[in-house]
């Protein structure tokens, strides 16, 4: 490719947490800018996430319709979380999810998508898989709890929500993320074969396979 984002970091004069909640924290920095003039950042300290685009031998994709307080929105959304430990393999956190949220286990998965969530005011990166080969999982259905209790699952083929998401009808930055990708992975000559691994590093967050 001849162009592609890369890792750089400017000076930082001071740094300060005046915010910091169960998850994340907000931390102010005073930044020196390429004109040696210094500015104030304030933005979201987060652990990064992962999202699941399982999707079935129909071609329907798992969403969830969950919701979102800070918005006051539902939204339908992949299965997702947060990782919760440092350094975390981001598949075993994607396979926790899909059990918790789903009780839906995967037998392949690659990597669809990473990005930054709001990288102007977070430093949250979100790693898309794509798990196919579904099947129910064993044991007991894990207990939902808070705004978990009131989701609904549902199975929406993929043209539909691609036609949802050009519509303005689904707003989730995971959902309409994965939903393109994996799209525009079809349509490729290469198709699925050519999406990268489910080990492949992730520099915005790295970890051990």
């Amino acid at each position: 490719m001849g162009i592609a984002d890369t890792q750089e970091s400017w000076e930082v004069i001071a740094s300060r947490t005046p915010f910091e909640g169960a998850k994340t924290a907000v931390r102010s920095e005073q930044v020196r800018m390429p004109d040696r003039s210094v500015v104030r950042r304030d933005y979201q300290v987060h652990p990064g996430s992962v999202c699941v685009l399982a999707l079935d031998e129909e071609g329907r994709v798992l969403v969830l319709r969950q919701y979102r307080h800070p918005v006051r929105w539902k939204l339908w959304e992949l299965p997702a979380g947060l990782l919760d430990v440092p350094g975390e393999n981001p598949l075993h956190a994607a396979q926790r999810e899909l059990y918790e949220e789903a009780h839906v286990k995967a037998e392949d998965w690659r990597v669809l998508a990473d990005f930054f969530a709001s990288p102007g005011g977070s430093d949250e990166a979100i790693r898309v898989f794509l798990a196919r080969g579904l099947s129910e999982a064993d044991g007991e259905r894990y207990e939902a709890s808070e705004e978990e209790a009131d989701m609904e699952i549902a199975r929406v083929p993929l043209e539909e929500l691609v036609r949802g998401i050009l519509a303005g009808e689904f707003a989730n930055p995971g959902l309409v993320t994965g939903a393109l990708a994996l799209t525009a992975a079809l349509a490729a000559p290469e198709g699925l074969d050519a999406l990268r691994p489910s080990s492949a590093p992730w520099p915005a967050r790295p970890y051990e396979a």
